[in-house]
């Protein structure tokens, strides 16, 4: 029959733009792996704790670090983001104490630890989940809790699809949920309005699999270095230390208008600072440490010019103490005594050793470094110690605030309306399928027109019809107490 030709050449070519077009339009899923969360978690709370009634404060844990005016800022994305569908999870680290109403005997009535903020977002829906250790209000029964579905996210109008990295989703109104409200230790109800959640996350796609190499071609890593090394020695340590949260705020706020400068070798992890290559001797079995590290920071600003270097921590009979050569005013005092810290939680397991986040407090010599802006005896950040006993140890990472900044709100009210994902992918997709459904009509039009010519003499013709699309809805604006 006449017509069939022109099938055969219809579905020919149909195939033909469905194979040149449709791997344009495929995404492919990914780990999210690195990225930051930045929350407040509720400003009116903040001000409630470290004010004139709970006369209270925060401490951060695991990396967490400040932003801006009342954010928290938590790290190291770890999920999955899935562009065809949508769906987004990550669980971010880091967590923030907050303590008030001190008792006579030291004892806190309000006790509240917040960290390992995880954001779910799928069909349209957004949760966040967190754990939380609370202290109840009335009763101050003690309760630890995991992931708790803490507050509804407002993602509605947000088109999830398609996104590339990093992916960021800013100002996402957060309202407590019952659940949250009950975490809350009873200070506020639910459907309060929390403070607005900003995110970013690096998405990487799996890379093609590489041929896996003959088990009798893998060298043995690090063999046989326990055995040559000397005794005491260690393959490699860093000391992480951020100086002290508020002046790290003061150096970089409307006093001290200034900023901080790494060199040497040492890195920033946002709320602190490695200082690597650790070079000295340890003692797992009496407890001792003696060892320098590489990397400078220098803190300058309005009236503030302070270089610590050449870092240098010493641990015995449970005590630690961290020194630094200190530049200030164009001199520099060799290995000054900075912080004193408590070093009983210095811990080997298998071929790392560890001390994580011990409670530091100032020298005298710390003091004068700082030109006695903290009297000796002040609370200082925390030190993180970690020692590779060889060469196959891994030192703990750094917290991972992904490749780009999360755009932070300037105050806790978010705009009106959150800003899209990947609308530009949307309309890009939406314009291909939209070719692609006229290249099919054109296809089985003139395939039509040319078979019906065959048969009669008289013409045909086709009429279409334009798509529309519902504009976003305006997601609600957050009024914090």
């Amino acid at each position: 029959m006449p017509t069939r030709p022109v099938r055969t050449f219809a579905v020919a070519l149909l195939a033909a733009l469905l194979g040149a077009l449709l791997p344009a339009t495929a995404a492919q899923a990914g780990t999210v792996q690195g990225g930051r969360l930045d929350w407040g978690i509720k400003s009116s709370f903040q001000s409630y704790v470290t004010g004139p009634v709970a006369k209270g404060s925060f401490k951060l844990k695991s990396g967490a670090a400040t932003v801006g005016g009342s954010l928290f800022r938590f790290h190291s994305a770890n999920g999955s983001y899935d562009p065809d569908s949508g769906t987004f999870e990550a669980s971010y680290s880091g967590g923030v104490t907050f303590q008030g109403h001190q008792k006579p005997d030291g004892v806190h009535e309000l006790d509240m630890t917040i960290s390992r903020p995880t954001v779910k977002i799928s069909g349209g829906r957004g949760t966040l989940y967190v754990d939380v250790s609370s202290k109840a209000k009335d009763s101050g029964a003690v309760t630890d809790q995991s992931q708790v579905a803490f507050a509804t996210l407002g993602v509605g109008g947000i088109n999830m699809k398609g996104g590339a990295s990093p992916l960021t989703l800013t100002n996402l109104p957060a309202t407590l949920t019952a659940e949250g409200a009950k975490a809350f230790a009873g200070y506020y109800g639910a459907g309060t309005q929390l403070d607005p959640v900003s995110l970013s996350a690096d998405v990487k796609t799996a890379p093609a699999a590489a041929p896996s190499p003959s088990a009798t071609a893998q060298p043995s890593a690090g063999a046989g270095d326990a055995a040559t090394q000397a005794p005491g020695a260690f393959a490699d340590a860093a000391v992480d230390w951020g100086v002290r949260r508020t002046f790290r705020e003061y150096v970089t706020g409307s006093i001290g208008q200034g900023k901080w400068v790494l060199a040497e070798g040492a890195q920033d992890g946002g709320a602190l600072f490695r200082f690597p290559q650790g070079k000295g001797s340890f003692d797992g079995a009496k407890g001792t440490f003696d060892a320098a590290f590489a990397g400078t920071v220098r803190f300058t600003g309005a009236h503030l010019d302070l270089t610590l270097g050449r870092m240098s921590v010493k641990v015995e009979n449970g005590k630690g103490v961290l020194s630094a050569d200190v530049t200030t005013g164009g001199q520099t005092k060799n290995a000054v005594p900075l912080v004193e810290f408590d070093a009983k939680g210095l811990k080997t397991e298998g071929k790392l050793a560890t001390l994580t986040e011990a409670p530091a407090t100032l020298t005298e010599g710390g003091s004068q470094a700082f030109n006695a802006m903290y009297k000796a005896g002040t609370e200082m950040d925390p030190v993180s110690l970690a020692v590779a006993l060889d060469s196959t140890a891994q030192l703990p990472a750094l917290p991972d605030l992904g490749s780009t900044a999360s755009p932070a709100p300037a105050s806790a009210s978010p705009s009106t309306e959150p800003a899209p994902v990947a609308k530009d992918a949307e309309s890009s997709d939406t314009g291909l399928f939209i070719a692609l459904a006229v290249a099919v009509l054109v296809v089985a039009g003139g395939g039509a027109f040319l078979a019906v010519r065959k048969r009669r003499t008289a013409g045909a013709s086709a009429a279409g019809s334009d798509p529309d699309a519902a504009g976003p809805a305006n997601a609600p604006t957050d009024a914090p107490q």
